[in-house]
Formats: C-alpha cells, sequence, structure tokens
C-alpha cells in the first residue's frame, strides 16, 4: 500500500503511527541507475560469452590438421642466424613465401 512520487523522489505508505514518508536524492537516484546500468550490461556479457563458449565447443575440430602434425615443405630456403658466421646456425623457411 505504497504511493511512488518519481518527481519528487518520495515514497508514502501507511504506518502503525501515521504516514511514513521516505525521500531521495537525485544524485543518490542517479548513481542507482547507473548502477543498475552497469550490472545489466555485465549479465549480458557474461550470457554471450557463455553463447559464444557454448558454440565453440559445438565446433567439430579438422581432423586433418590437429596439434602433432606436421607437413613438410619441398622448397626449404637455409638462412643463417647470424650472417657473419654463414656456417654455424641455419634457419629453415618455406622458399614460397610472400615478401610481406
Amino acid at each position: 500500500m505504497a504511493v511512488p512520487n518519481y518527481t519528487y523522489f518520495k515514497l508514502k505508505m501507511l504506518g502503525p503511527n501515521g504516514v511514513i514518508t521516505i525521500e531521495s536524492a537525485y544524485e543518490h537516484s542517479y548513481d542507482c541507475d547507473i548502477e543498475c546500468i552497469k550490472y545489466a550490461e555485465a549479465i549480458m556479457e557474461a550470457e554471450t560469452l557463455i553463447v559464444n563458449l557454448d558454440q565453440l565447443s559445438s565446433e567439430v575440430p579438422d581432423s586433418k590438421h590437429h596439434a602433432g602434425t606436421f607437413e613438410t615443405v619441398e622448397a626449404i630456403k637455409l638462412v643463417p642466424v647470424n650472417p657473419t658466421c654463414p656456417n654455424e646456425q641455419m634457419l629453415r623457411i618455406s622458399a614460397t613465401l610472400d615478401i610481406k
């Protein structure tokens, strides 16, 4: 049996000794509204994350490419790690890679 008045930020209700009036300030109301918006955004982000994780877990991994497999490349170029000592350590890179 409460009567809210949003214009004046008051809530009136009957009490044992008469009318009880609860007042608030505009700043407090604004802060509560901002807090509710942040809470709602956090809930939406969490729900979106759960949906994305469910979609990722339902995807079937590609059976051709998985951890532990290695495809050899026919055209390999040997590049020295230290250009001043070309006979020490060498890197093996694909000779068919783009310049980019």
